[in-house]
């Protein structure tokens, strides 16, 4: 498609998709919308106590998708899609049953609540015990918005991609770089929550990812090397990400990390002292911290699909297992501005707490919900803490059923003082320095894992030297953890994030940030991913 073909239509369909012309009218608009949602959700809500229904709850929501990519000087893809409508959760007979439907009238409100208690009815006969739920304050009338300078949608298509298009036009400047593909993604969610325990919240979430990858190419010696725009992570913000990105900036710098790859020394195998950056350490924590320590999981609820974890059974690592050394501690939140998580109330109207995972290198904590809280009853009355949901439910959109979702999941700095980068490189001998995400293969119990990067650099002598590639290394989990022996201080903190994490079936979708420092790990097995037998 020639590019002025391509955004006559795309602007037509954006247009179609905007609202009417006039402050005043889309704000009465607004205001309509959102009164039929309370009374559809009222409506559900009544239907389902009508039933026979013990609890419900109600969430009505629009989501609304973006995606824009190209590659070198051509438009490859453009996509800008909604979905709407509303879906019914019931406890009947100690047991969950969940309808769901696009049609938003008041007379489906009634069918969908019933049709959603007949089903927890059946699942009932099967059920080994009652659901119980943990309390929750309720909240009357909550509103949370994203922090959202610019909204993405209000961008114009043809802005969109020209930023596309000068971004891979400066990289292609880089001799050496062959081939450039770029990409904006945007994403929106308008949700609307009620539940017969008297609450009613109304929120809107925005996530932001641009991304541009290089690929430099050595036709003489058959070498391709890339380099991802792994510095820039998606974010729960809006266009202002993209804005301050700058990618027609770094993307020539970006092309400079790929041709040096090429001629970079291969790594030599065995063991290392790494020093892993936050664009790095952030899946590094996410893989092997945050998934093992979802409950669900290590209950065996995801084992077909997501796998199970290695903390197994809980009463033999809460509050005894070392994860690390003391200056370990993980935090789960979802309150950090701009992080993908970031939420005022989850999917069950809690609203989240800050909580330590991992307390001065001990397990602690687990990530919950209303359900799974009280499974853990007898460990929080040990620690005088009341039995409460973390606030990590979440569905991926109104036909999908909420359950446990990951929250923010954090390595935090220096609990004492703020570690330079120089400092955790300065007493290396022989080591590695690891920026951004690469490929990467974990068991289904999150204990033995291999991770990649983007760029490697050698350290030698306490000073970061010349390039690397073909690096990666082998972790075990406790043993890994428990080799970080220095972390970073709060001016090295900062955010990663995945903008697509896959769990539950039928699959759904969560984006979830990680916040951490630079971080050093003695003596890792490093492997050399080029060499062949």
């Amino acid at each position: 498609m020639k590019r002025r073909e391509f955004l006559a239509r795309s602007t037509a369909v954006a247009a179609g998709l905007t609202l009417p012309h006039g402050v005043a009218h889309a704000t009465t608009l607004l205001g309509r919308q959102e009164a039929d949602h309370r009374e559809l959700a009222m409506r559900a809500l009544d239907a389902a106590r009508g039933a026979g229904a013990s609890y419900a709850d109600v969430r009505v929501s629009r989501n609304r998708n973006q995606a824009i990519s190209t590659r070198e000087r051509q438009i490859t893809g453009f996509e800008d899609g909604e979905t709407f409508g509303f879906g019914v959760r019931v406890l009947a007979n100690g047991a969950w049953g969940f309808a769901a439907s696009k049609d938003l009238t008041l007379d489906e409100a009634d069918r969908v609540a019933r049709q959603a208690v007949a089903q927890a009815r059946a699942n009932a006969a099967a059920r080994s015990r009652p659901v119980e739920l943990a309390p929750v304050e309720r909240v009357a009338d909550g509103r949370w918005s994203s922090p959202v300078e610019i909204d993405p949608f209000g961008v114009a298509i043809e802005d969109k991609v020209g930023l596309l298009l000068r971004a891979n036009e400066a990289a292609l400047g880089v001799r050496g770089a062959r081939f450039v593909t770029s990409s904006l993604f945007f994403a929106q969610e308008e949700k609307t929550f009620a539940s017969t325990e008297g609450s009613y919240i109304v929120q809107t979430l925005y996530r932001t990812y641009p991304q541009v990858t290089v690929t430099a190419v050595d036709a003489q010696g058959g070498d391709f090397q890339t380099r991802q725009s792994t510095p820039v992570q998606p974010m729960g913000l809006g266009y202002e990400h993209v804005r301050d990105s700058d990618l027609v900036g770094n993307a020539p710098k970006w092309a400079e990390d790929a041709v040096a790859k090429l001629s970079a020394r291969p790594v030599d195998p065995g063991r290392y002292d790494l020093v892993l950056m936050p664009s790095h350490l952030f899946l590094t924590i996410h893989e092997s911290v945050a998934h093992p320590t979802e409950l669900d999981r290590i209950m065996g609820y995801e084992a077909n699909y997501a796998g199970t974890s290695f903390i197994y059974p809980i009463s033999d690592y809460l509050g005894k297992f070392r994860y690390g050394q003391e200056l370990m501690n993980i935090q789960a939140e979802r309150s950090a501005p701009g992080a993908l998580a970031t939420i005022g109330w989850d999917d069950e109207g809690v609203r989240p707490d800050e909580y330590l995972i991992v307390k001065n290198g001990v397990l602690n904590d687990l990530q919950t919900t209303r359900e799974q809280a009280p499974w853990l009853a007898e460990w929080y009355a040990s620690q005088g803490k009341p039995v409460r949901s973390h606030g990590n439910s979440y569905a991926q959109s109104w036909s999908d059923v909420q359950f446990q979702r990951m929250p923010n999941v954090n390595l935090m700095p220096h609990p004492e003082r703020d570690v330079p980068l120089d400092e955790l490189v300065g007493d290396i001998e022989n080591g590695i320095l690891i920026e951004g995400r690469g490929s990467y293969s974990i068991d289904q119990q999150r204990y033995n894992a291999q991770f990649g990067g983007q760029v490697f650099h050698e350290i030698r002598n306490g000073r970061v030297g010349g390039m690397l590639k073909d690096v990666a290394y082998q972790i075990r989990t406790p043993e890994f953890w428990n080799s970080m022996d220095l972390i970073g201080g709060r001016s090295t903190y900062a955010l990663g994030g995945s903008f697509n994490d896959g769990k539950g079936q039928p699959s759904q979708s969560n984006a979830v940030s990680h916040g951490c420092p630079p971080a050093r790990f003695r003596q890792v097995n490093v492997i050399n991913t080029g060499r062949r037998a």
